[in-house]
């Protein structure tokens, strides 16, 4: 959009600047890991890392994390491909607690920091893609008995936002980095690790792409 300025017989325009102010102050970066076989879809995969990262959108530094492994219920023995893949062993998770605790752990988590104040703009869940809160989440409550707050029925899909910057749709967190030339951390597929490159690419999307994040899928 652009005004006109008159200035005796001559107009001239001058672009009204676009706004970059965010819609939400902390974005919580979420990306599970959970219990799975190899070319077989297991029978009602379980949570088995549950990692969030606070990226405030002030100075997008990550002010505070939540990780915590999850002792899996309905498929207590991990496959080897499900080690192989996550890096999580078998005794990381035989002496952390079941999901209800992690589960409850977590809001108290939200809560005590004042994540989830009466404000709506004030937070947003980031996931890469849309599967741990259209899909696993969900159904681990389900499993459980736990009713999933509304809260968690909205997301960010970070591809979405790296479209919306790049105008390429990414096939995944690595196709991401590689073409923001961001060095990856640790290894794929660790939840944690995963989270602390999509809090790399949502540095470097809103630091210098000007990315606004804004929410792009509910339940």
């Amino acid at each position: 959009m652009a005004l006109k300025f008159m200035t005796g017989n001559s107009a001239r325009l001058i672009k009204k600047p676009q706004d970059f102010s965010q819609k939400f102050k902390y974005l919580l970066v979420l990306d599970f890991e959970a219990t799975c076989e190899k070319e077989i879809p297991i029978n009602k995969p379980e949570i088995i890392e549950f990692p969030c990262l606070a990226v405030n959108t002030n100075n997008w530094k990550i002010e505070n994390s939540f990780h915590s492994y999850v002792k899996p219920k309905i498929n207590p023995i991990l496959s080897p491909f499900c080690t192989d893949l996550t890096g999580i062993m078998q005794e990381t998770v035989n002496d952390e607690q079941h999901f209800p605790i992690v589960f409850h752990e977590f809001c108290n988590w939200l809560n005590d920091n004042k994540y989830l104040d009466d404000d709506n703009n004030k937070s947003a869940f980031v996931t890469c893609g849309d599967w741990d809160l259209k899909v696993m989440l969900p159904a681990q409550c389900q499993y459980d008995n736990i009713q999933l707050p509304n809260y968690l029925k909205q997301w960010i899909n970070l591809k979405i936002s790296f479209y919306d910057a790049k105008k390429h749709f990414p096939k995944s967190l690595r196709d991401m980095l590689r073409r923001l030339k961001l060095e990856r951390q640790g290894t794929l597929h660790s939840g944690l690790y995963d989270a602390i490159n999509m809090a790399k690419v949502i540095q470097e999307l809103g630091s210098n792409y000007k990315t606004v994040f804004d929410i792009t899928n509910k339940n």
